[in-house]
């Protein structure tokens, strides 16, 4: 039977609500369960109250004058972010909604108001998108200040420890909660990945080859790695009959634009800027592969790539650096290759358009996985588990 009357509250800081492709299919499954939703997070689209595809998920935007690029910005837009977070929080709260709250990170700095919520008997949920300090550590190439990364490393352990449960994208993100003392029965498992209603488009072949890249432009994603694997690729098979689309938006987009002009690459490497769901069923149903290029970091071995789960659900084969999540997620689906060097992606790559039984082969698994494993309909019903029993008492006091 639905719930009635019962009011979940979701702090997101990095990305405006209507980006979060985790965050709207978490809201729709609460919406479908017949929870109240509310959304705080940073300004996108100013025509917009509502989540978009919701029946009734409002959206409670704040502004981001900046966005932070070196330490002190980023703690001036963490500290922003958390003063605008809070006072629409207890705005929420003050108007009898937030009755539990849901906060996704980056950053690991919302603890004190966990504490706060936790005080007055509402649960708090962490819901663990990124590995904060791993992505610090990233950034500065692998040379973080190690005051800086301790201090990461305690955010991180007192966001898990003030919340009444956690939700884990993968094993690996599950593993590090319990290393930080949270126990088993507080943990759930909630993966990435679009829902089975999602995926409109059926395959469609051409003669023209398509390789994708689909995601986040950020340096700690190697798209710059993608663009040199083009300019092997001409090399190997000239630039007639196949082409590569980098879908996506993020800090290094200008920069990955001028790269593919001065390595004359604008006619195959192409930047169609950020989808909505319907731009990237359509833009994967003529993908011939795709490409993941992160490499073998700390925080890449233990993170499973949304990318990667968008290609895999729609049978597109994937080239990828050999990663434990991206291997737990994609197994035969993906050829996987040692360092991602451009050279060795190119390879694999030609390796891939020229062989259309194996690229079918891999599509067949990427598929079934999806269908068995990562599709958002198995995800949802682990996630509503917990909110059904953490707000028992709610649901009960409504007679339900």
């Amino acid at each position: 039977m639905a719930v009635s009357a019962a009011y979940v509250t979701i702090l997101v800081a990095n990305l405006p609500a209507e980006r979060d492709r985790r965050v709207i299919r978490e809201c729709l499954s609460l919406e479908s369960a017949g929870f109240e939703v509310t959304v705080i997070a940073p300004r996108g689209d100013r025509t917009l109250t509502t989540l978009p595809g919701s029946r009734s998920t409002r959206l409670k935007p704040y502004p981001v004058p900046v966005y932070g690029s070196g330490i002190f910005s980023f703690a001036l837009e963490f500290l922003w972010s958390f003063s605008c977070i809070a006072v629409r929080l207890l705005g929420e709260v003050l108007a009898g909604r937030a009755q539990a709250v849901q906060v996704c990170n980056p950053p690991d700095v919302y603890w004190p108001l966990a504490l706060l919520m936790r005080a007055i008997g509402r649960p708090w949920v962490f819901d663990h998108h990124d590995l904060c300090n791993e992505v610090y550590a990233t950034r500065t190439d692998g040379n973080p200040k190690r005051t800086v990364y301790r201090l990461l490393e305690l955010f991180e352990w007192l966001t898990m420890r003030t919340a009444s449960h956690v939700f884990s994208t993968n094993q690996s993100f599950r593993d590090i909660a319990f290393k930080r003392g949270v126990k088993s029965r507080k943990v759930t498992v909630v993966r990435n990945g679009p829902a089975t209603t999602e995926i409109k488009a059926s395959r469609q072949t051409g003669d023209e080859k398509l390789i994708v890249y689909l995601g986040v432009l950020g340096p700690q994603d190697n798209v710059r790695g993608a663009v040199l694997a083009a300019e092997e690729l001409a090399q190997l098979r000239g630039r007639k009959g196949w082409r590569m689309v980098i879908a996506g938006d993020g800090e290094e987009l200008a920069n990955l634009k001028e790269l593919a002009t001065q390595r004359n690459l604008d006619d195959i490497v192409e930047f169609p800027g950020w989808l909505g769901p319907q731009g990237v069923d359509d833009l994967l149903s003529r993908a011939t592969c795709a490409i993941q290029p992160d490499l073998a970091t700390p925080m890449n071995q233990l993170s499973t790539m949304a990318k990667t789960v968008e290609y895999v659900a729609r049978g597109v084969p994937v080239v990828a650096v050999d990663l434990l999540e991206t291997r737990r997620t994609a197994e035969e689906a993906a050829l996987y290759v040692a360092t991602g060097d451009p050279a060795e992606f190119a390879k694999a790559l030609d390796e891939l358009l020229r062989d259309d039984t194996k690229r079918a082969e891999m599509s067949t698994v990427g598929r079934q996985r999806f269908q068995t494993l990562l599709a958002w309909e198995h995800q949802a019903s682990a996630y509503l588990e917990v909110w059904k029993r953490l707000l028992r008492k709610k649901i009960t006091k409504v007679g339900l």
